[in-house]
């Protein structure tokens, strides 16, 4: 509507300048080259108007003229272009279907419309390893990593390819390349993490946890907790090597980031122990048993309490159980002092404590070692023994991931390589080592049957 009205007002100036110049009076006379001529001066204004729209069209067929050749040429190349993309679309759509001969067909056709190899490399690296053609994968992936702009996804397809046959050395060695490329690239941190763990170089993996939580990708307590596991698994490793001194520094380091770390903590109350600092050994137990009760604390709990004689070991038990009076580890840890004592009565009271529907196996066990030795009671211990091969596998270390079992802890699985992936609990699917009955439990268990042969 508004264009309407400037198109009528402007033609309405148009009219009314013509008009006016209609209206005046006047003559204009040309004279050249021996002609003349004689007009009004309307005219003349309208010659001059016609001569200009008409020197106007001329130029602009000229520029079109002059600019065709360009003009033509880049509609060309845009529609290859266009069609280039179009190719690449498809291939990347043939790769995600599976479909290696039509991503292969597509890959040519996008190389032959575009000249631009950076664009097509990973797709024809992608196209080769969907048809099995691992060699020329690698040799695509090669290509990628000399030209600066794909460099990255050259490293990272050769990572995957190292990987996968196994190649860890190799691995590892891509991994640094990709990260100095990429520092704040999670994919890559995580990658060369986890190979330098599984590799045992756990400075290295010191420095790439600082690295993560410098750019973010890990939580103060998630890097606090990766140093902790890191320096245990030190220490250990020195203590094997006789680097005693080594061994309690890392120990020490490791217990300061994380009391409630088992493993350190043991590794730490033990070398204190043996250095006759029993009352640091049994601070750093109570204050573990805190956090997180574990059997083999106790047996070392005796050791820094200076336990020998069986009532000692009751009492030191009683000691450490206040700490965590509700947890079914403490009643256990006084039930395994209670019997070689022989308190029968204190024994009972704390394994029916911790007996109940969750209950592991070693508790019925304990009870069946209750009834025989305490009591002399055959039959009844084995009802606890028969409980205890239904009940709960004892608990173990682990493996989160993929729930391999282990007796001892240590900071990466060996089935899967998970780092920091073991938790005590009870095994899913695994044989319990159950402790053997009496010989003469044995005896008796055996003498009904035989009586039934005969």
């Amino acid at each position: 509507m508004l264009r309407a009205m400037r198109y009528a007002v402007v033609l309405a100036l148009l009219v009314a300048a013509a008009v006016w110049l209609a209206e005046q009076p006047g003559a204009v006379t040309l004279v050249w080259r021996g002609y003349r001529l004689d007009t009004s001066v309307s005219i003349l204004v309208f010659a001059v108007a016609v001569i200009a729209a008409i020197a106007a069209l001329v130029y602009r067929f000229w520029r079109f003229l002059r600019h065709a050749p360009a003009t033509v040429t880049q509609a060309w190349r845009d529609r290859r272009r266009r069609h280039g993309y179009e190719a690449l679309t498809r291939g990347m759509v043939a790769v995600a279907a599976g479909d290696a001969e039509e991503a292969r067909r597509q890959v040519r056709r996008a190389e032959g419309l575009l000249n631009e190899p950076p664009l097509t490399l990973l797709l024809s690296a992608q196209a080769a390893q969907l048809a099995g053609d691992d060699r020329a994968a690698a040799a695509f992936f090669e290509s990628m990593t000399k030209r600066p702009e794909t460099e990255f996804l050259g490293l990272r397809g050769l990572l995957t390819q190292a990987l996968r046959r196994g190649d860890t050395v190799e691995a590892l060695a891509l991994a640094r390349r990709a990260f100095r490329l990429r520092p704040k690239g999670e994919w890559v941190a995580t990658q060369l993490f986890d190979l330098e763990v599984s590799a045992h170089r756990w400075l290295d993996a010191r420095a790439t946890t600082e690295d993560a939580l410098t750019h973010d990708h890990l939580t103060k307590d998630q890097a606090r907790g990766r140093h902790a596991v890191l320096a245990c698994q030190m220490g250990r490793d020195a203590g094997r090597r006789g680097d005693r001194e080594e061994a309690l520094r890392l120990a020490r380091e490791a217990y300061g980031l994380d009391a409630g770390l088992v493993p350190a903590a043991l590794e730490l109350a033990r070398l204190l122990v043996e250095d006759g600092k029993h009352r640091k050994a049994a601070k750093i137990i109570e204050e573990t048993w805190r956090r997180s009760p574990h059997p083999d604390l106790v047996a070392l709990y005796w050791r820094a309490r200076e336990a020998e004689a069986a009532l000692a070991r009751v009492k030191a038990s009683e000691r450490l159980a206040a700490v965590r009076p509700e947890h079914r580890e403490s009643a256990l840890a006084i039930a395994s002092a209670a019997l070689p004592a022989q308190l029968w009565g204190e024994a009972r009271k704390h394994l029916e404590q911790a007996a109940g529907a969750d209950a592991p196996a070693r508790v019925y066990r304990m009870l069946a070692e209750l009834e025989e030795a305490g009591h002399g009671d055959l039959a009844r211990a084995r009802e606890w023994l028969m409980q205890a091969s239904l009940a709960d596998p004892d608990p173990a270390w682990v493996c989160r991931t993929c729930g391999n079992a282990t007796a001892d802890w240590s900071a990466v699985c060996g089935k899967c390589g998970t780092f920091d992936g073991f938790a005590w609990a009870a095994p899913s699917h695994a044989a319990r080592l159950e402790s053997a009955p009496s010989p003469r439990l044995l005896a008796e268990t055996a003498a009904p049957e035989k009586e039934g042969a005969s």
